[in-house]
This record gives structure tokens, C-alpha cells and sequence, in this order.
């Protein structure tokens, strides 16, 4: 399915879900008032109102969360029945905290009959829904007809993923080779005639052609022109096949700056939309949080000062987004002359090319509580507020390491740096170098705001029962 059809697809499995929720919200409450339980069960319209529209919040923003919207196209059943499991389990679980902080007084068999109606409702759905786009495309819907340019493996390739979404309305037509005489067939799941491109402007008057897609390689695309320009002109929807670098695992998008069209290969996010989200989102965090932590921080402030000699606040050169250098702020946890014993300190690293030591003698007494609980952290949320520093991402490196980085490792700085990113929930100080590296890539490369949300509740209590940190 094309990319542009799957984000359709979601909507209206996500729509579909709120649909669900809502009937099976009313199914639990009529059941529930049916039961001849020992209570007589009854909502207000208001509460009811609100319990329902929390339902399906809730139940909706945990298919998003979970990525159950990703996997319904794969049909299999113990996936869909896992994944509604899932759902509801998350979802339920969320309802009930929100009917215990707001005392709602809701039935504890409505709440499970909810869960199970639902889990019951969104599998069967889910289960039926192949076959439903399939007869709603047949009955209703007109089918795409497409045609690809090439008769090669490229070509081969993308008439087999063109096959599997036939159950999207799509329908491959046949191949024009690119090279005189291919003409012939050219079998997949089934025979298709291969026309030469000679014969196109027939084709097109002959036949309904709603697409060509163009799977040839790059050097032939300019030999193509006349093509593109009939295509144009006949007001066919044209495809190009840019899988020219089959290594690069950037995303690709086209662009345009002033009237010049721009193909754009970008390996980390580039959504100007959602990055401007996420920084709202680090903004309104972070002014809440140094709100709310102010009369810690000056205690801890105290607490530095006091303990050790020095300035209880450590600044450092870090690299941010793409290199861009600014000043770090923490807690200071080491003693005042920590920098200058460092060298002295190097044959005992674990971690090069970053610096990191087990029971690293240069800490202070308070300094270990401090990093244990990542109260040295705080300050940071000074550098959020800034925009050195996100709350998710890679965490900034000094210079000194920066330059000591493999050509690969070299793209986490692509990010705007974070407090905490995935390698925070996988053992924090305990990881090895490759492995931090490698979670800082799949940050990247899967970056979503409910992964940041993600990551954000699960750091909460990794930090507070202090596991990782040295």
C-alpha cells in the first residue's frame, strides 16, 4: 500500500476504534443495568458523558501508542487478537485512574465489562476488516490501474508489492520495457503482458491507465523526458522508483525551492509540524518543572556548597544539534579539581571514547546520591528552556569524543540532545559505548511523540529506584 493510503488507513482504523469504544461502552453500561447485582447501577448524564469520551481517548491513544495501527494490515489472527488484548488491557487500566483521581464512583463489573466488550468488538472487526475493504473496494470503490515502466528486477519487485495491494483497489495492467524489443510477458503471481514504450500513446487511448510508475535505472530517467511530458499531458499520475541507493536508509521526500524541484534524502526527522510540537511540548516541561523543582534545587545548591569546596553548579562545552556548541549545566557531583585528574584517571575507562568510570574516585559523598537519583540533572532543564537541549534525545558529548566518533555514530547528533533517550530505560551507566550508539540510532530512526511520551513515564521510575547509575 502506498504511504499515502496507509496514513488514510490509520485514520479510519482510528476512527473506526472510537466508533467501536463508544458501542461497546453502551453495550457494558445496558448489561451492567441488567445484572441483578445488589447495587443499582446508574450514571449521571454529565459523568456519563465524560467517562465516555475518556473511553475513547484512552482507547485510541493506546492503539496509536502501541503501534497496533502499523500491524493491522498483516491480517495475521493472533496478532489482531494480541494486539486488542493489548489495547484494552492499557486503555482500561487508564480509565480506572481516571475514575479513581476524579471519584467518579464507577461499577467495577461495568469497568471489566467495558475491557472485555471492547477487546471483543475491535477483534472481530479486525478480524472481518480484509474482507470488507476488499467487498467496499469491489461494490463501491474504482480500482487504480497502473502500469510500470521497466522490465528488470527493480520493476520485478515493485509489481509484486503493487499484487499485495490488490485488496486497496489497486491493479497492475502490464510493463513497458525501456529498451526496444522486450516485448512479451513477464509472470509474478500471474502473467502480464510487457508492451514497448513505443506503444503508450495507444495504450493510453485505449485503455484506463490511472498510473505509471517508473522503475528504471537513474541514468535512463533522462532518455524519458517525452514520456513524463505525454504522461503530463494526458494528465496520468507519474511514479519514479528512487531506490537508486539501495544502502541509504534515509527517508526520501521532494521539495521545491522556487521552481526547482528538490529530491531530499534526510536521515533523521524533518517534520516541521511535529519537531515544533515536540518543542512546545519541552518548553511548557520545562518552565513546569523549573517551577515546581525551585526549592529543591536551591537546597541542593546549598547542600553542594556546603559539602565541597567549589561552585555547586559544573558547566561544560557540549555539541547539540548538528554540532552547534553550547554550555552544559548539572549539579556539581565531583570535586572542584575533577577536570584536572582526569588524565591521571584515562587507563581506567570502560567506555571510550566517552569517559566513564565505576566508583569513579573523583565523586563527592553527595555527589553519588545526587547522580544516583539524577538529581545533577536538573539544571539541564535550563538548557531545554534555552533550546541547547530537548528532554528526549541523544545525550550531548563533549568535543574531545565527538571527534574520536565512527562516521556512523557521527548522526546522533542530528537530534537535538535530550536528559534521557532510550538508553536511559536500558541500563543507563551500564551499558557499553556500541550499544548506547546503536539505542541513540533507533531513537532516530523510529522518533514519534508518543515514543518520547514512552520513554518520558518509563525514565520516571527507572530514576527513582536509582538502577543504572554509578
Amino acid at each position: 500500500m502506498f504511504s499515502r493510503q496507509h496514513r488514510k488507513a490509520r485514520i479510519l482504523y482510528g476512527l473506526s476504534d472510537a466508533a467501536l469504544v463508544a458501542l461497546a461502552f453502551e453495550a457494558a453500561y445496558r448489561t451492567r443495568m441488567a445484572l441483578p447485582l445488589e447495587n443499582i447501577f446508574y450514571i449521571m448524564v454529565p459523568v456519563k458523558a465524560l467517562a465516555l469520551g475518556a473511553s475513547v481517548l484512552l482507547w485510541t491513544g493506546a492503539g496509536s501508542w502501541l503501534g497496533v495501527y502499523d500491524r493491522l494490515d498483516s491480517g495475521d489472527p493472533r496478532i489482531i487478537l494480541r494486539d486488542a488484548f493489548r489495547q484494552s488491557a492499557y486503555a482500561a487500566t487508564g480509565l480506572v485512574l481516571f475514575e479513581y483521581s476524579l471519584r467518579l464512583d464507577l461499577s467495577r463489573a461495568f469497568l471489566a465489562l467495558l475491557a472485555l466488550y471492547c477487546w471483543l468488538f475491535l477483534s472481530i472487526y479486525r478480524l472481518l476488516a480484509g474482507r470488507l475493504a476488499g467487498v467496499i473496494s469491489r461494490q463501491f470503490g474504482s480500482p487504480r490501474f497502473v502500469m510500470l515502466v521497466g522490465a528488470g528486477e527493480r520493476a520485478r519487485r515493485l509489481g509484486e508489492a503493487l499484487e499485495r495491494s490488490a485488496q486497496y483497489g489497486i491493479r497492475l495492467k502490464g510493463f513497458l520495457a525501456d529498451e526496444p524489443g522486450a516485448r512479451g510477458q513477464l509472470e509474478l503471481s500471474e502473467r502480464y503482458p510487457v508492451f514497448d514504450l513505443s506503444e503508450l500513446p495507444a495504450l493510453l487511448g485505449r485503455n484506463v491507465i490511472d498510473e505509471i510508475i517508473f522503475a528504471v535505472e537513474s541514468e535512463r530517467l533522462s532518455r524519458l523526458e517525452e514520456v513524463f511530458l505525454l504522461c503530463d499531458e494526458e494528465g496520468v499520475r507519474t511514479r519514479v522508483a528512487v531506490d537508486f541507493f539501495p544502502h541509504v536508509n534515509s527517508e526520501i521526500y521532494l521539495e521545491r525551492l522556487g521552481f526547482t524541484p528538490l529530491l531530499t534524502f534526510s536521515a533523521a526527522p524533518h517534520d516541521e509540524v511535529r519537531l515544533l510540537l515536540k518543542r512546545l511540548l519541552d518548553v511548557l516541561a520545562a518552565v513546569a518543572g523549573l517551577l515546581l523543582l525551585s526549592p529543591f534545587m536551591l537546597v541542593a545548591v546549598a547542600l553542594v556548597r556546603l559539602t565541597s569546596a567549589g561552585p555547586a553548579i559544573f558547566r561544560q562545552e557540549r555539541c547539540g544539534l548538528n554540532g552547534r556548541r553550547f554550555t552544559f549545566y548539572k549539579f556539581r557531583s565531583m570535586c572542584k579539581d575533577a577536570e584536572a585528574r582526569k588524565a591521571q584517571l584515562l587507563h581506567l575507562n570502560r567506555r571510550r571514547p566517552a569517559f566513564k568510570l565505576a566508583g569513579d574516585p573523583r565523586l563527592t559523598p553527595l555527589g553519588r546520591f545526587l547522580r544516583r537519583y539524577s538529581v545533577d540533572e536538573w539544571p539541564q532543564l535550563w538548557n531545554v528552556l534555552k533550546g541547547d537541549m530537548s528532554l528526549v534525545g541523544p545525550r550531548p558529548a563533549i568535543p574531545e569524543e565527538v571527534e574520536q566518533y565512527a562516521r556512523w555514530q557521527r548522526r546522533r547528533m542530528r537530534m537535538r540532545p535530550g536528559i534521557t533517550c532510550l538508553w536511559a530505560l536500558a541500563g543507563r551507566d551500564e551499558l557499553d559505548f556500541e550499544s548506547w550508539m546503536k539505542l541513540d540510532m533507533e531513537y532516530i530512526d523510529n522518533w514519534s511523540l508518543g515514543l518520547d511520551c514512552k520513554i518520558l513515564l518509563k525514565t520516571i521510575p527507572r530514576v527513582l529506584s536509582g538502577k543504572g547509575a554509578s
